[in-house]
């Protein structure tokens, strides 16, 4: 069985002809040794290189049980994780995984990330989406994350709530959010 995407093209408004062509849009489950790669290199860029995050952390039996120098944790090797990658115009330049919590229906989204030179592009979105229909397709009930301050109001506007207060996660303030998966009105491709 083919595995689901999730595709995003540009209108054909009149006001489109005056400005360059949007990107076509597309978020799918890594199939590929590329993919997944490309998928790894992304996060790393991220969240290691850009955002500084996950440093000075000391293998898998380490502090967060995190390898070196990388956010790559055991959720990576789980054959229940499901790594996406999101393309412009068939360049991967984004990621994103999920993976159960327990046989509860709960699911847990983490790890996304678009290239500084494609966020322009609203990627986010897609990539979100993706992972929420994802998990709902699989029988999740409902999908946490744990989001930077500054998205906060982006993973409201896609229909997520907030739960709790501020809590640290790899040396930075982040807000745990939920979304209800078995509500139609929040789930789309």
């Amino acid at each position: 069985m083919a595995a689901p995407t999730y595709r995003s093209s540009p209108t054909t408004s009149p006001l489109a002809a005056a400005r360059p062509a949007a990107a076509t849009l597309t978020c799918r489950a890594v199939t590929t040794r590329a993919e997944r790669d490309a998928h790894f290199q992304i996060r790393r860029q991220v969240f290691v290189a850009e955002q500084g995050l996950f440093r000075g952390t000391s293998g898998m039996n380490g502090i967060n049980g995190y390898l070196d120098g990388t956010d790559r944790d055991g959720h990576d090797d789980d054959p229940a994780t499901i790594h996406v990658v999101g393309l412009a115009d068939d360049q991967i330049c984004g990621t994103v995984r999920l993976y159960p919590l327990g046989g509860d229906g709960r699911w847990k989204g983490d790890r996304l990330a678009v290239l500084a030179s494609h966020r322009h592009l609203g990627l986010g979105a897609p990539l979100v989406r993706f992972a929420v229909s994802s998990a709902a397709r699989l029988g999740g009930r409902e999908m946490e994350a744990f989001i930077q301050p500054a998205n906060i109001a982006f993973f409201r506007w896609l229909g997520w709530r907030r739960t709790g207060g501020l809590v640290d996660y790899a040396g930075l303030p982040h807000q745990r959010m939920l979304i209800d998966l078995t509500n139609p009105d929040l789930i789309r491709p």
